[in-house]
């Protein structure tokens, strides 16, 4: 049986993940999904479309949807999921698991990797964050889950874009895009958001192409060693028309390495294994593709907290040039220390 893609939503209380799910699943989109839901506070969607009965934890909706809730852990549901398929009980093509507003959305993705039956079920696809334009701003500031769902997220979308001006919308994404450069974002409006955008993000396949906004390596003189809010954020032209740019100093941030170098392997996976054994739980996300020394093919790694995987991935093209490059996404992690380290592992 093919593996069932599955994908996780999450963003902070407000943020409009119930409507983009009523979207999801209330929509004629021809796609039979499941979504799991944490049952946290008054918004969950089962008032308004599950009141039908509460003993039964799975509801199939005319639109060939289910909906269920988590009354065990993720795991014990995920599993019993993929069984129903299997038997031919329940058929649907994808989950969606949303994580209540105040979760980190780590320990759920390590699910997908750290238990075997699970992986052998379900391919993660993606983790969404939705962000609040009008509220976003403040729980970026008081609270690390928000700015973790950020760190964590493939994919950003800004929701409530309508209740605010463009200047404050625009400040917002850029303060995000210091905080994790890797995930493009997305304005929506009432949940109304294509469904291209949000399945098949493929957020977790280990591809060879590392989409960092060129803008981001280049607003840096000294080639990524140097991402800090106050001194550039504004070197190429654009003017800075929002000081209140400069107060933030988020304690999720990314850093990038680039080095035109070979690693030595064995250098670099002892010191990788060292960093994960130490600042594993601070580290969000992290991906890179590699030049090893001795192979002629890119080598491609990510990881999510102290999960690291690699994989060979397709040869360098004849005249392309072979350069290392990865960027770390996590909390207040000693960028020195990391660009140092890695510096140290290359030939």
């Amino acid at each position: 049986m093919a593996l069932i893609p599955a994908t996780i939503l999450t963003g902070f209380l407000g943020s409009g993940k119930t409507t983009l799910l009523k979207r999801v699943l209330t929509e004629a989109h021809g796609q039979k999904i499941a979504v799991i839901e944490n049952e946290f506070g008054d918004e969950n969607i089962d008032n308004e479309i599950l009141v039908q009965d509460s003993k039964e934890q799975i509801i199939q909706l005319n639109n060939g949807c289910v909906c269920c809730s988590i009354r065990e852990d993720l795991r014990t549901t995920l599993s019993d999921l993929a069984e129903k398929k299997r038997k031919g009980e329940l058929d649907f093509d994808r989950v969606v698991i949303e994580t209540t507003g105040l979760a980190d959305p780590g320990p759920v993705a390590q699910t997908f990797f750290m238990d075997d039956e699970i992986a052998e079920s379900y391919l993660l696809d993606s983790i969404l964050t939705l962000v609040d334009a009008k509220h976003g701003d403040q729980q970026l500031d008081d609270r690390q889950e928000a700015r973790r769902q950020v760190g964590f997220a493939d994919q950003i979308f800004i929701s409530k874009t309508d209740l605010v001006d463009g200047a404050t919308v625009d400040a917002l994404i850029h303060r995000i895009k210091h905080m994790n450069p890797r995930a493009p974002q997305t304005k929506v409006n009432f949940g109304e958001v294509p469904l291209a955008d949000v399945f098949d993000l493929r957020g977790f396949n280990l591809n060879a192409k590392l989409d960092i906004d060129p803008e981001f390596l280049n607003a840096d003189p000294h080639a990524g060693h140097d991402h800090d809010h106050d001194h550039h954020d504004h070197e190429h032209g654009e003017h800075c028309d929002h000081p209140h740019h400069h107060v933030h100093d988020d304690d999720v941030k990314s850093f990038v390495f680039k080095s035109d170098k070979a690693f030595n392997p064995a250098k670099l996976e002892d010191f990788l294994g060292a960093i994960v054994q130490v600042y594993g739980p601070k580290m969000l996300r992290y991906k890179g593709v590699l030049f090893m020394k001795g192979s002629d093919r890119k080598v491609i790694f990510q990881g999510v907290h102290q999960l690291m995987g690699s994989d060979l991935g397709p040869k360098w093209a004849p005249g392309e040039k072979k350069t290392s490059k990865m960027v770390f996404i996590g909390l207040d992690l000693p960028k020195d220390i990391f660009l140092q380290g890695l510096e140290g592992c290359l030939v």
